[in-house]
C-alpha cells in the first residue's frame, strides 16, 4: 500500500512539472508571441568603453551599431538568396523574391517582435523545404541557407529575452523538422547531429545572456548598496551634527529660562501682566528643553555611546579651543602651522563649533592619508563671515590602511551647507590636499553674539 501511494505521488509530481513546463511554454512562445519589444540602443557608457577612439559627434550614432550590424546580416542574406535564383524566369523570380524576403525578414524583426521573428523563420524552414522537395526528391528541412538563418534567428532571440528560451526553441524546431524529415522520405539521420551542432550554439548564446543579466544584477545591486550607504553615512553625520548643535540650542534656551525667571525682580512693582509673560517665556523654554533631551534620545536611540565623548559635560569646542588641538596633533607627529587672518571676533556657537570641527576632520585626514606631510591652517575673519582652508603637502611614505568610514569629507560639506556656506575638497598639484570653506555670518549675528559675551 505504501509503495502504491509513494508510486502515486512520483506520477502527480511528475505530472506537475510537465504542467509547468507546457505551461512556461506556451507562455514564451504563443502568448503575445508577436509583442512589440523594441531593443533599447546602447548606453553611452558602453559606447565610450568599447570605442574610446571615436569621436564625440559619432559615439551617438554608435549607440546603433547593433541594430545596423542586425540589418545588414538581414540585407545580406536575402541578396545571397534571391542571385542564386536570378535565372529562373519571371513568375519564378518573383517566387523567389517572395521568399528570400521571407527568409530576411526574420533577423531583422528580432529587434522588435523577436518571439514573432522565430515563428516567422520556422515557417520559411517549412516553405524551403516544400520548394525543395518540388524539385528534388530527397529534399531535407536542413538543407540550404534556410536552417542556417533560422539558427541565427534563434540564437538572437535568445541573447534579447532569455536563456530558457533556447531549450523551448530547440524542442520546438527538431520536433517538427524530425517530423518534416520522415514525411520527406529523406528520414530522421540528418537530424542528431544538427541538433547536437544547434544545441551547443544556443547553450553557448544562453549562457552569455544569462551572464549578462547576472552582470546587470550585480551592478543594479552595487548601486543600490553604495547609495544606501552614503545615505547611511549622511544621516549618521547628521545626527553628529544635531549631537553636537544640542548643546549649543540647549545653552541659549537656558539662559532664556534663566533670564524670563530673574526679571521680574529687576523692576519694583512688576505688573501682574509683565510677571505672567515671563512667567509663560520661562516654561516654554523649559519645555523646549525637555523637547530637546527627547530628541537627543531619538537620535542617540541605535547606539547610545556613538556620540559620546571623553567628558560628556564638558562644553562644546570653538576656536578659542583651536591651540589646544594643534597640539595635540604636533604631539601625535604631524607638523602644522597656523595662520589667522582679520581681527579675531566672537561668532555664533554653531559657527565656532563647525569650523572647529572641519579643522579636526581636516587634520585628522591628514594624519590618516599622508603621512609625513606638513600642513597648514588658515583662519580667516572677513566682513561677511569665517573662511577656512587646511592643506597638506604630498605624504612621504606610503599610508597604512584607514580603518575609518571614509566619509570625512561629507561630514564637513555637511557642516557647511547646514550653515549655508560653500566648500570645495580637491587634491593638489604636488599631491597634496586642500579643503577650503566659506561660513557666513551676517553682522547682527555677529553683534548679538558679542553683545551676549
Amino acid at each position: 500500500m505504501n509503495e502504491k501511494t509513494q508510486s502515486q505521488g512520483t506520477l502527480r509530481s511528475e505530472a506537475r512539472i510537465a504542467h509547468g513546463a507546457l505551461h512556461r511554454l506556451r507562455q514564451d512562445l504563443f502568448v503575445d508571441a508577436f509583442a512589440f519589444r523594441p531593443m533599447p540602443p546602447l548606453e553611452d557608457a558602453k559606447v565610450a568603453r568599447w570605442v574610446p577612439w571615436l569621436p564625440e559627434r559619432l559615439r551617438h550614432w554608435a549607440r546603433w551599431l547593433p541594430h545596423l550590424i542586425v540589418g545588414g546580416f538581414s540585407a545580406l542574406v536575402f541578396l545571397a538568396t534571391f542571385t542564386m535564383g536570378y535565372d529562373i524566369g519571371p513568375l519564378r523570380g518573383l517566387l523567389m523574391a517572395g521568399y528570400c524576403l521571407l527568409l530576411a525578414a526574420p533577423p531583422a524583426l528580432t529587434l522588435f517582435r523577436p518571439v514573432g521573428a522565430y515563428w516567422i523563420s520556422l515557417f520559411a524552414v517549412i516553405v524551403g523545404w516544400f520548394a525543395t522537395s518540388a524539385f528534388t526528391p530527397y529534399g531535407s528541412p536542413f538543407g540550404g541557407e534556410a536552417f542556417a538563418t533560422h539558427l541565427a534567428v534563434m540564437t538572437l532571440v535568445v541573447l534579447r529575452t532569455r536563456p530558457r528560451l533556447a531549450v523551448e526553441m530547440w524542442l520546438v524546431t527538431f520536433g517538427v523538422t524530425g517530423v518534416l524529415s520522415v514525411f520527406s522520405g529523406s528520414g530522421a539521420g540528418d537530424v542528431p547531429p544538427v541538433a547536437f551542432f544547434s544545441g551547443l550554439v544556443l547553450i553557448a548564446a544562453a549562457a552569455v545572456r544569462a551572464w549578462r543579466e547576472e552582470r546587470r544584477a550585480v551592478v543594479e545591486t552595487q548601486t543600490v548598496t553604495a547609495e544606501e550607504r552614503s545615505r547611511r553615512t549622511l544621516l549618521e553625520e547628521r545626527a553628529l551634527i544635531a549631537r553636537e548643535l544640542h548643546d549649543v540650542v540647549a545653552h541659549h534656551m537656558s539662559v532664556i529660562a534663566i533670564q524670563a525667571e530673574a526679571a521680574p525682580y529687576r523692576v519694583e512693582n512688576t505688573p501682574p501682566e509683565l510677571a505672567t509673560s515671563f512667567a509663560t517665556i520661562r516654561e516654554n523654554a523649559v519645555a523646549a528643553l525637555t523637547e530637546l533631551r527627547r530628541i537627543l534620545g531619538v537620535v542617540r536611540s541605535e547606539d547610545p555611546d556613538a556620540f559620546r565623548e571623553v567628558d560628556p559635560e564638558a562644553p562644546q569646542p570653538t576656536l578659542a579651543s583651536l591651540d589646544s588641538l594643534l597640539d595635540s596633533v604636533r604631539g601625535a607627529g604631524l607638523t602644522v602651522e597656523a595662520v589667522i587672518t582679520g581681527a579675531p571676533r566672537p561668532l555664533p556657537q554653531g559657527v565656532e563649533l563647525s569650523a572647529y570641527r572641519i579643522v579636526q576632520e581636516a587634520l585628522s585626514n591628514t594624519l590618516r592619508h599622508a603621512p609625513g606631510a606638513d600642513a597648514r591652517v588658515e583662519i580667516s575673519y572677513v566682513l561677511g563671515g569665517l573662511g577656512l582652508r587646511i592643506i597638506n603637502g604630498a605624504p612621504s611614505r606610503l599610508a597604512k590602511p584607514s580603518p575609518g568610514a571614509g566619509h570625512g569629507v561629507l561630514g564637513m560639506r555637511e557642516r557647511v551647507q547646514m550653515l549655508g556656506g560653500e566648500m570645495t575638497a580637491d587634491h593638489t598639484e604636488d599631491g597634496g590636499f586642500e579643503v577650503a570653506a566659506f561660513i557666513p555670518v551676517a553682522a547682527s549675528e555677529a553683534t548679538a553674539k558679542g553683545g551676549a559675551a
